[in-house]
């Protein structure tokens, strides 16, 4: 599996544990009612074909990473030690249960078992499992769907100041970006559940996810961690860079149902405002315009007037529970960081993007880890397993061309390069 794949579960691992070892404490018999509910629950698990979860997995995904000092590693998955053999029916079998599945379709999987063994499908002592079938029916697409139910939506709000953000995009007017023509600007905004304060909000050029990245970062820096992300199901906010960096950082990342905004009823009404008592007055020509307007029209305006929904300004009603903010670690820009693998070559390069960087000597035929930022590609970490080994150096050709190496490796310049001063002309030397 590799380090994305790994990544990708532990932070779903994350989202089925963060409720249960959260800052408040659980009255009693309100844990055992949420594992009852996770375990009652249908899941899409990464790279697994199972889709249910039991009650002793939980405990031990919350055991590892407690004991680890709640770090997101303990929650990695660990390989199984029946790997290579066969876990599914021979293909004789696997055909004849498909067949028999789509001349009955309606049928339950209990039933479904009873026919098969009176049809006599199954080769002579083999059995077949209800877990087993389930999983084999969800594989390919034939499981029966359950009818839809009506929708019980109920208004919430959260108990505390950065107990859940909200986040979406606004589809801003278009500007001048410094480019010849007008482009489209989009506000990308996240506001505190319980006091409606806007933690961060700012227009950006595109809503792509190195924009929200960078929003979110911001957002953190000022307002500290809220211990939920509310958020949608565009493609910035499904990234699995983003689904690590909040569970890395103990954020657990929600999505809201698809083809349902009244989930984020909030900042839907926030983004209204903005539209009705900010754009209609705003007269500027470019994005900084926008952001210099915007931010005077935030702080001096929305923050300290009193919300119609709480009664209170957002402002003074997020600062009156200072106690509960946790603030951002000193190293919150490293939680942002993408991680990939390579092997060094035998020249001593690496590659990302399409970009040389020379590794040590020492690693040439080793596997490594290499953190960067995407905005800033340039600047990369080098770690070998837990340690870190510094940063490396984007690769100069034309300096390399005049470097000559003897036998020990050890490295001299040139007569050019070495030359005292780089005007001097070569008839005095």
């Amino acid at each position: 599996m590799t380090e994305e794949e790994k990544q990708e579960v532990a932070a779903f691992r994350f989202s089925i544990i963060h409720d249960l070892i959260g800052a408040h404490k659980l009255e009693y018999g309100e844990q055992e009612k949420l594992l009852k509910e996770k375990c009652a629950r249908q899941w899409i698990i990464p790279h697994s074909p199972r889709t249910s979860i039991g009650k002793s997995t939980i405990l031990s995904w919350i055991q590892a990473y407690l004991a680890n000092g709640k770090s997101i590693q303990s929650l990695y998955p660990r390989g199984r030690c029946d790997n290579g053999k066969s876990r599914r029916y021979d293909e004789e079998t696997c055909l004849a249960l498909i067949r028999l599945r789509k001349e009955m379709p309606a049928l339950s999987v209990p039933n479904f078992i009873k026919e098969v063994k009176a049809k006599k499908l199954l080769p002579p002592g083999k059995e077949l499992k209800q877990t087993t079938l389930y999983r084999f029916f969800h594989q390919e697409g034939i499981m029966r769907e359950k009818p839809l139910s009506g929708m019980d939506r109920r208004k919430f709000e959260a108990e505390l100041p950065n107990d859940m953000w909200q986040s979406d995009v606004m589809h801003g007017p278009k500007l001048d970006s410094g480019g010849q023509r007008l482009r489209k600007t989009y506000l990308i905004a996240f506001i505190d559940d319980h006091s409606r304060l806007i933690t961060h909000g700012r227009f950006y050029p595109a809503e792509s996810l190195v924009c929200f990245i960078q929003a979110f970062e911001q957002a953190l820096l000022i307002r500290g961690l809220p211990r939920k992300l509310y958020v949608d199901n565009g493609a910035a906010y499904r990234s699995k860079q983003l689904e690590f960096t909040c569970a890395s950082l103990g954020i657990a990342l929600i999505h809201a149902k698809p083809y349902s905004p009244q989930g984020k009823g909030k900042i839907e009404r926030f983004f209204r405002t903005v539209r009705s008592q900010f754009l209609s007055c705003f007269k500027g020509t470019s994005l900084n315009d926008i952001n210099q307007a915007f931010d005077i029209w935030l702080r001096q305006e929305y923050q300290k007037r009193i919300h119609s929904s709480t009664g209170e300004p957002p402002f003074k009603r997020f600062t009156s529970h200072m106690e509960c903010i946790r603030c951002a670690p000193r190293d919150l820009s490293d939680h942002f960081r993408k991680t990939v693998r390579r092997r060094v070559n035998k020249d001593r390069t690496v590659t990302i993007n399409n970009r040389l960087f020379e590794a040590p000597v020492e690693l040439i035929g080793k596997r490594v880890e290499l953190l960067y930022h995407e905005n800033k590609p340039e600047l990369v970490e080098i770690r070998m397993g837990e340690k870190s080994l510094g940063s490396l150096q984007q690769i100069d050709l034309h300096v390399n061309c005049r470097v000559k190496r003897d036998k020990n490796c050890q490295i001299e310049l040139t007569a050019q390069e070495s030359a005292p001063e780089t005007g001097q002309l070569w008839e005095d030397i």
